[in-house]
């Protein structure tokens, strides 16, 4: 029973993990990389002299520290060509360690521009810069679907056998297993995650929006 229990907690967690990871987990992917949102932000902040637009990657207590540094780049990078570059890299990595901190994400460098991030995360940026998240449903209404049926398929297709034969009956009970794990783990993800977001909205303060 104890082996049981545990497999089945291991089931519901492995499927939960993959899709939460799959629903959120791939910003923290995202935002390291040279063409990052982060980066091009930092890019943006410095062109245009404005720390404002890197702020909204950190949290208020990280605030101090971005001004801090974006103030001793704006300087430096004004000395050469040589200087501005390395004064560019220090902003982009010091902003992007700060974020990734915000988020609980460890920081282990500034990733290539151009590296795959598999398919969600630019579908989420297609979909964001198309001003419609129809990419984003049917990516991930496709992925879920193909796991169900795969598995649904594989417990149908061993669910009728000889009482008499215990392997088979087993490699029965290892795909229906699975199915039910599979499918517990999605909602089990889905409810968590929608849980989380009330909590979440609960602890935010209005916004007020104000006539110019």
């Amino acid at each position: 029973m104890k082996n049981t229990f545990v497999t089945r907690g291991a089931g519901i967690l492995a499927a939960a993990i993959a899709i939460i990871v799959l629903l959120s987990g791939g910003a923290q992917a995202h935002c390291d990389g040279m063409d990052g949102p982060v980066v091009q932000a930092a890019r943006a902040a410095l062109d245009r002299g404005d720390v404002s637009l890197a702020l909204v990657w950190v949290q208020p207590k990280d605030e101090a520290e971005i001004r801090d540094v974006f103030a001793r780049t704006l300087a430096v990078r004004k000395l050469s060509p040589e200087a501005k570059e390395l004064a560019d890299r220090h902003f982009f990595e010091t902003l992007v360690r700060v974020h990734r901190a915000g988020e609980g994400a460890s920081y282990t460098g500034l990733k290539p521009a151009g590296r795959d991030l598999g398919p969600a995360i630019p579908a989420a940026d297609k979909a964001i810069d198309g001003n419609s998240v129809e990419p984003v449903l049917k990516l991930l209404t496709d992925s879920i679907q193909d796991g169900v049926r795969q598995r649904f398929a594989e417990v149908s297709r061993r669910r009728e056998f000889n009482p008499a034969d215990v392997q088979a009956g087993r490699a029965y009970m290892k795909a229906y297993v699975e199915f039910m794990h599979y499918v517990e783990g999605i909602h089990a993800a889905s409810a968590a995650s929608h849980a989380h977001d009330s909590l979440s909205h609960q602890g935010e303060e209005p916004i007020h929006h104000h006539d110019q």
